[in-house]
């Protein structure tokens, strides 16, 4: 006799339906992580195609690690890795370079003759805007998310306050008031967007960090970044 806590009875066509629940289920486990992994190992090769030929032959870590081991020299031996290792110690070693005083002179004068240059300079000045975004420092990055009508009243986006209006925007927008330079990202690519000044009033600052933010725009809101139980209400903000 069956109760009412018994499971229901196969309906036809359920186990192809379950079997297709379970591979959409796997993929969304396993693509994350197989994504993830392929990322790295094909950015390390990338690393290692690039620096290990410059790298002379005798040194090469191979060839190291063949003369150490006294394995036979037709044995080819792949160090994956190794390039990004001297990749980052190379690295450390030109920053640490750059910001001292004999350093910071000769960037400023390879830039000089850069600037000089037709084509090189428009090249050069952009991949620096692009490197100095990409790898600023964390006072320079948005500083929280926030809520904005946009693009019109009623209609509410996502966006990242990246510092307040300032200059000949500040003063001639808004009647001088108050205004915050808000970049509105664009989903699921939040690296491109729009870059608009609103004032301040206008603008609602969120309690989310910039990464949940970033989470919820990349998902097209499938991913919520909120911890807190969504069948409890929101309580209501005086004003």
């Amino acid at each position: 006799m069956n109760t009412p806590f018994d499971p229901e009875p196969p309906a036809r066509g359920s186990l192809l339906s379950r079997l297709r629940a379970s591979f959409l289920t796997g993929l969304v486990v396993i693509a994350p992580v197989g994504l993830t992994i392929w990322l790295i190992w094909s950015v390390v090769g990338w690393i290692d195609g690039f620096v290990l030929p410059l790298v002379p032959g005798n040194y090469q870590p191979d060839r190291l690690l063949q003369d150490w081991l006294g394995l036979d020299p037709e044995i080819q031996i792949n160090i994956r890795g190794i390039g990004v290792v001297i990749f980052l110690i190379f690295t450390i070693i030109v920053g640490w370079m750059a910001k001292g005083l004999i350093g910071r002179s000769l960037i400023r004068y390879g830039e000089s003759l850069v600037e000089r240059t037709p084509v090189v300079r428009t090249i050069y000045s952009g991949i620096k805007q692009i490197s100095e975004t990409v790898f600023a420092q964390s006072e320079r990055s948005f500083e929280k998310a926030c809520l904005i009508e946009y693009p019109r009243k009623g209609i509410w986006a996502i966006g990242f306050i990246s510092t307040t209006t300032k200059g000949e925007v500040a003063m001639r927008g808004n009647d001088g008031a108050p205004m915050l330079s808000i970049f509105v990202p664009t989903t699921p690519n939040p690296t491109s967007g729009f870059l608009l000044f609103f004032p301040e009033t206008d603008v609602i600052e969120l309690d989310m960090t910039v990464e949940d933010a970033a989470k919820l725009v990349i998902s097209a809101g499938l991913v919520y970044p909120n911890g807190k139980d969504p069948s409890t209400p929101v309580p209501e903000i005086s004003t």
